[in-house]
């Protein structure tokens, strides 16, 4: 099962995942003609966030969950209608209750297109 049948946005977004762990996760979006000819800041922000999400939870244990707590974007150059988005989740950091992590996304040549940064809140499950 691909990972981005089970959360509803990740479908809605169109966003393929190739990888999930907490060292590191990976997933490609490709620009569709509804995005107006280029991948908009805020499906960016939406590929980091997702990624960060999905990397800062793989650790925790069943019923752990984790909260966006601060998120940056840095735009570089644009992503065109047909070209593939990749991105790569990395942690930075990881403590006793946040997590910050590092996405990085490519365009299809290779160029580097946007870096989201963001610190992730982890939440463990109450007995």
């Amino acid at each position: 099962m691909e990972l981005a049948e089970v959360a509803p946005f990740n479908k809605l977004l169109g966003l393929k995942v190739h990888q999930r762990s907490p060292e590191r996760s990976e997933a490609e979006l490709t620009v569709r003609e509804e995005r107006r000819g280029v991948l908009h800041g805020g499906a960016v922000m939406a590929l980091g966030d997702t990624l960060g999400g999905m990397t800062a939870s793989s650790s925790l244990p069943a019923g752990g969950r984790t909260a966006t707590i601060e998120s940056k974007t840095n735009s570089f150059a644009a992503v065109h209608l047909g070209d593939t988005a990749s991105a790569v989740c990395i942690p930075l950091h990881r403590g006793r209750t946040t997590v910050v992590l590092e996405t990085r996304i490519t365009r299809g040549d290779g160029k580097l297109a946007a870096i989201v940064t963001q610190t992730q809140l982890l939440f463990q499950q109450k007995e």
